[in-house]
């Protein structure tokens, strides 16, 4: 099974919410800051086949960044859509966590749970 990917920004409330989740529950994550490791294009590609709803459901529709856009998102093709996300970041939802065959998008408790049911941190300290 994949490890999971965290893509978080630390300012971010619900990625700070997210994070003391997982910690809480002992889920082994590696945390990406979104805007300085943004997703490649083989990620954006695998995040967004994992949608139900497609871009919207990756796209910050009310950040300021989609507000100065001067394109009609719906307009561009799927290649497009990655190149403009990888160049602008803060388009994308924040937190994103994928194992490779599930998504969470922003703090989602439910879906943290069903993405993190199968990955208990079975470590245990003996003193």
């Amino acid at each position: 099974m994949d490890q999971l990917k965290f893509f978080s920004y630390p300012s971010c409330t619900s990625c700070r919410r997210t994070k003391s989740w997982l910690k809480e529950q002992g889920v082994q994550f590696k945390e990406r800051h979104l805007f300085k490791e943004t997703p490649d294009k083989e990620e954006l590609t695998q995040i967004l086949s994992l949608t139900t709803e497609g871009i919207d459901e990756i796209l910050a529709t009310r950040s300021k960044e989609f507000k100065s856009l001067e394109v009609d998102i719906n307009s561009l093709t799927l290649n497009e859509f990655i190149d403009l996300v990888m160049k602008k970041p803060k388009l994308l939802k924040r937190p994103i966590l994928t194992d490779g065959k599930k998504l969470v998008v922003g703090y989602d408790v439910e879906g943290l749970h069903s993405i993190t049911k199968h990955k208990p941190d079975w470590t245990f300290k003996i003193s």
